[in-house]
């Protein structure tokens, strides 16, 4: 959560040529839509606000009581209110500057409209010929063509009207850096059709010539324009011109914007009760007048003639919705953004669900929809309360289930697989565009916001309405690329549903059969439509299409084997799941004697197991040839760990040995004091290590696993911590002898540590296992805070020792108190979210890759990445490792450190006092140290408030910039490359940015596994353990010597798992020129100087001979040393 300020954010954009700032975190702007407020929708203006407007803001009314409507049980102050406001300012358009001139453009085209002359009636044929000779302009009938012998004539009259409709008129644009988009209805006049004329595409076909009749006036008499064809909102059956002004200057307004010319129908210019989603207007050439079959209704066709003759009724409506309620065009701004934030549009390729249709849906609401046919929206509402009440509304009515019949009590819809708002008084399904699988999602994303918008403890603005919620990489789990079939000569849907969409639903309800509850979503990614050329009929399209079908997993239920269908009694449902399944399914018996027929799938990972059964479905369901051309994307990222498909059994493993080893500690009987608590506190007993624990009889841990012993209180501990330190070597000493007498196979090692930190624990028993399981002991004294704290406090004793007082009060903090209970978090919540572990290793692993691993601690990472589960807004809680990798990565890079602490509720117990708490505990900080010289990071969590109890050593400022600065690009190339993205490019990094690279020789990491000379398993048993080399780590010892000899005037970067090289940056403030003092902390130099005065010399840093001391003091381990 952000402090409490007011500062301007930017909708998230899909801007790719903006490079990353290092210094303040920039969202991605956003693809507000520039879709008009009605059915004329045509435009997406992708890119959102970049400036401030620089005009005064609508004047709205706001008191306390408003400010009251959107705090009260959401939030406890108006902050969320404040942040309304300012977006809704932030996304008005000027209209006086960015459509300058556009009224007198329009009357422009209005002018040239009506100057075209009224053409005598020709023939299909006669009028293709015609268009193509005369005007080289091609008429855009849609699919299919219309029969050259039809008898009916196309006739051209001079418009009935022009207006100009939706966001324009309405004055609910948005900002964009594309040009505006303003939609002019052409009404054609009623004249021109005949009664039946809405059967079999004649009033489409009419329509399209009249189109092109538009199209070659405007060419002939405005050669200023750019002329080209277009689908409204992706409908093939509604082609549109738009209108493009050729720049004449730089800046010129005139390109500013475009215009989008519609030809419409009069209102009633056919019977409603004919275009009812019952009916059927595509009859079959034969059998037409047949009652021997009942036609299949086209609901689609109908709503799309229908919607053609309500432009301005619907634009009617909105401006009176806008009347009656003062808050209904900010809702449905908040609507627009929020919609197209996760990638909703009035085109079928974005779900079918656009601004129109929102704010319809909101005005229509307005005057009923609720019990007893009352409004369901009070006029009285706020923009917000308005809003949410809609996404309420989405996320809790099933309009496939239970249709809503706005004003058509008497109209029966059969049942069907899409949703059905019928505005029964313009004869309209407002949301006939969509598909099943749209729908279900845009559900999904309503309950998810609705959940989002009602958690009072975080602020959650930004996840609402500034963050880009579709990118598909961060949103799903897995994306299959599937071919798409051709579509067969003279074959049409009889709903005039496209092939593609038809192909798309057919795959989506195969697929959500077949996946049942494995998954919790599927989505199909349909391909857009764009303008073509006025001289082409229709636009240009590939052989080679492909569908995107997202998927989001069920983590509960992904990776099971087997499925278990209806029982051998029920023949029906038995039968039906043969034919679905084929071969694949058998009968069964059970052990409790039940005979099911069932499904089993070769083990595997959970992708393999998805793979299988999606090639199954397609195979069987729709050939081998498309089967074939399946491509699935993300096990890339898993694929990167080391060890893959093993993990969550190596954890476990090491868990069953950490418990033998609690076990055997605890049935201990002579000891001197009482054992209270052993705790955990490794990675890798929290499953959260890059590298599995893998061990073995004869191959024990390489790294053992850190855990904590606790005693009961006694007196007879020293009042001295270094006397406490040295009693601890007593104290494991004994444990060490007991554990050996209580197992001959138990072999034990005492250690020592920190022998400069004279206050810090000194000492650790190794335990080893004949398992291989290895586990480095250590005593927790809860006296020595107690004595260090003390000694903090007394202001008579050596400055020094006081500050090695404080560090050591830090490090057991830390170490004894926030560390088990870290541990503990993390492990719990690896349980509870399986792929909460894979995500964390991912992240550590891109932390590793790109050298940082030294300066941002493991525990941090964990934070990092635990918070993209337990507070995944927008999404729901990550189902993939690529998912929660990505979305982590996301955050960083948005993350304002500087102002913002990273605050992680690992037991949802938060309140928002406690969130204000850590904001202002922050602040404080900031004051204390604007520098940030102590604390660059606030990281808080449950167990942790002070917030630096894993940030206190680090990151620092530099490295910190570099983490956000290394996330953002990373985030870039995932927008930029997409499904295309090269997963191991996010692990690359580039050593040009340092001073100078020390390559290290591998053969010196001392990891070689030494040569089996068992040739027998009988021998290899009695072999001895080999515990020589378990923590030796010659490389890493080299690069905490260098850090410790020449922290002050180096910085120094490496992995911390393969470590083939070190990178370092030299300290700027060494690097200058200082008068020669006795004792400083590096090598110098003279520094040539070509004046008189040799008294006052000066001395630089002697960097080569620092490199050269560095190479001697490496030996062989050092192989050559790169200087940049």
């Amino acid at each position: 959560m952000a402090p409490l300020t007011t500062k301007r954010r930017k909708l998230e954009h899909t801007s790719d040529d903006e490079a990353p700032q290092l210094r303040k975190p920039k969202v991605d702007s956003v693809d507000t839509d520039n879709a008009p407020a009605d059915e004329a929708s045509s435009s997406d203006d992708a890119d959102a606000i970049q400036s401030k407007p620089k005009h005064a803001p609508a004047k709205r009314r706001h008191d306390d009581q408003d400010a009251a409507l959107y705090s009260g049980g959401l939030y406890k102050s108006s902050m969320f209110k404040l942040q309304v406001d300012e977006l809704l300012d932030e996304v008005r358009p000027n209209y006086e500057k960015r459509a300058a001139g556009i009224k007198s453009v329009l009357h422009q085209l209005k002018n040239a409209i009506e100057g075209i002359e009224d053409h005598e009636p020709l023939l299909i044929p006669d009028a293709i010929k015609l268009f193509s000779k005369t005007h080289n302009i091609a008429i855009p009938f849609p699919d299919p063509k219309p029969d050259n012998n039809a008898a009916y004539n196309l006739i051209y009259s001079k418009p009935s009207g022009i207006n100009v409709v939706g966001s324009y008129a309405l004055g609910t644009m948005v900002k964009s850096e594309k040009p505006l988009c303003v939609d002019m209805i052409v009404n054609m006049p009623k004249s021109l059709f005949q009664e039946k004329d809405y059967l079999n595409y004649r009033y489409f076909y009419k329509r399209a010539y009249y189109l092109a009749t538009i199209a070659a006036g405007l060419h002939t008499s405005m050669p200023e324009l750019t002329l080209e064809y277009d689908f409204l909102n992706g409908n093939s059956l509604h082609p549109i011109l738009v209108a493009r002004w050729k720049a004449s200057t730089k800046g010129d307004p005139n390109s500013r914007f475009e215009v989008h010319i519609i030809p419409a129908a009069a209102r009633g210019c056919f019977a409603e009760a004919k275009l009812r989603p019952t009916k059927n207007t595509i009859r079959p050439k034969e059998g037409a007048d047949s009652d021997a079959t009942t036609p299949e209704p086209s609901p689609f066709y109908n709503s799309s003639l229908s919607a053609d003759c309500n432009f301005e009724s619907y634009l009617q409506l909105l401006h009176n919705a806008s009347k009656i309620s003062e808050g209904f065009k900010d809702a449905c701004l908040l609507g627009r953004i929020w919609l197209r934030q996760r990638g909703f549009g009035s085109a079928i390729s974005q779900g079918g669900l656009g601004h129109f249709e929102w704010a319809a849906l909101t005005a229509l609401l307005l005057k009923g929809g609720g019990p007893r046919g009352h409004s369901l929206l009070s006029p009285g509402y706020s923009s917000y309360q308005m809003f949410k009440a809609v996404v309420q509304y989405l996320s809790a009515t099933d309009l496939i289930k239970k249709p809503v019949l706005y004003e058509a009590p008497d109209l029966q819809i059969a049942k069907s697989d899409s949703p059905v708002f019928y505005d029964g008084s313009r004869g309209v399904n407002i949301l006939y565009k969509m598909t099943p699988f749209s729908y279900e999602l845009l559900r999904d994303e309503a309950k998810t916001s609705l959940t989002m918008l009602n958690d009072s403890t975080f602020d959650q603005f930004e996840a609402a309405f500034i963050t880009k919620a579709d990118q598909i990489l961060q949103k799903y789990d897995c994306i299959v690329n599937i071919p798409i079939p051709g579509q067969k000569d003279g074959v049409f849907s009889c709903d005039h549903k496209i092939h593609t969409t038809t192909f798309a639903n057919r795959v989506f309800a195969t697929l959500k059969e077949g996946l049942s509850d494995r998954v919790k979503l599927l989505d199909i990614k349909a391909i857009e439509t764009t303008s073509w050329s006025v001289k082409s009929s229709g636009p240009s399209t590939s052989n080679d299409q492909t569908l995107s079908l997202a998927v989001l997993f069920d983590p509960a239920n992904i990776s099971r084997l087997a499925d278990h269908g209806p029982p051998a009694e029920d023949k029906k449902k038995a039968l039906k799941f043969q034919k679905f399944w084929g071969e694949k399914a058998e009968l069964r018996r059970f052990r409790d004697g039940s005979i099911l027929e069932s499904l089993v799938w070769s083990p595997g990972s959970t992708y393999s197991i998805f793979e299988d059964i999606v090639a199954y479905l397609i195979k069987r369901h729709f050939g081998a040839e498309i089967s074939k051309g399946l491509s699935f994307i993300g096990e890339g990222f898993e694929k990167l760990l080391p060890s893959y498909g093993n993990s969550s059994k190596a954890f476990e493993v090491l868990g069953q040995a950490y418990n033998t080893f609690e076990k055997d500690i605890r049935d201990m009987e002579s000891l001197p004091l009482q054992l209270k608590q052993l705790s955990a506190i490794d990675p890798q007993l929290r499953s959260s290590s890059i590298d599995l624990p893998l061990f073995a009889p004869r191959q024990p841990l390489n790294v053992p696993a850190d855990v904590l012993i606790q005693f009961e209180g006694s007196g007879r501990w020293p009042d001295d911590v270094v006397a406490i330190q040295r009693t601890k070597i007593a104290f494991l000493l004994k444990i060490g002898e007991l554990l050996a007498e209580s197992n001959d196979g138990i072999i034990t090692r005492l250690g020592i540590e920190n022998e400069d930190q004279p206050l810090q624990n000194c000492a650790f028993l190794d335990v080893f296992y004949p398992s291989g399981a290895t586990f480095r002991l250590r005593i927790h004294n809860e006296r020595e805070q107690t004595l260090l704290e003390r000694q903090v406090k007394d202001k008579s004793s050596d400055n020094r020792w006081r500050e090695d007082a404080i560090s050591a009060l830090s490090t057991y903090k830390r170490f004894n108190i926030q560390l088990p209970l870290h541990t503990q978090s993390i492990s719990t919540h690896c349980t509870r979210f399986p792929l909460l572990s894979p995500t964390i290793r991912l992240v550590k692993k891109w932390f590793d890759r790109h050298m940082l691993s030294d300066h941002v601690s493991g525990e941090l990472i964990e934070l990092l990445a635990a918070r993209a589960f337990l507070q995944p807004y927008p999404w729901k809680a990550p189902s993939s490792a690529m998912s929660g990798f990505l979305r982590t990565l996301l955050f960083i890079s948005k993350w304002d450190w500087r102002s913002t602490p990273l605050i992680v509720d690992f037991t949802g117990t938060m309140t928002d006092k406690d969130v204000s708490t850590l904001n202002t505990r922050l602040e404080a900080w900031r004051k204390i140290d604007p520098g940030m010289n102590r604390t660059v990071v606030f990281a808080a969590s449950n167990h942790d408030t002070t917030g630096t109890a894993f940030t206190d050593k680090g990151p620092s400022k530099m490295v910190a910039a570099r983490m956000t600065a290394l996330a953002r690009s990373a985030c870039k190339a995932v927008k930029v490359q997409g499904l295309n993205l090269d997963t191991r490019s996010l692990f690359a990094t580039s050593t040009n940015d340092y001073n100078f690279v020390i390559h290290l020789n591998p053969k010196a990491a001392g990891t070689s596994k030494a040569k089996d000379s068992h040739r027998f398993k009988n021998l290899e048993v009695q072999s001895e353990l080999n515990i020589d080399k378990v923590d030796y780590q010659p490389l890493r010892m080299f690069s905490e010597e260098l850090e410790s000899l020449y922290s002050g005037s180096i910085v120094f970067f490496r992995s911390a798992i393969d470590i083939s090289r070190i990178g370092g940056l030299w300290n700027p403030q060494t690097n200058v020129s200082r008068t020669f003092k006795v004792n400083l902390a590096y090598a110098v130099k003279p520094e040539e100087n070509d004046g008189d005065d040799e008294e006052a010399k000066n001395v630089k840093i002697n960097q080569s001979a620092m490199l050269a001391e560095i190479a001697r003091l490496g030996g062989d381990m050092v192989s050559r040393i790169e200087v940049h």
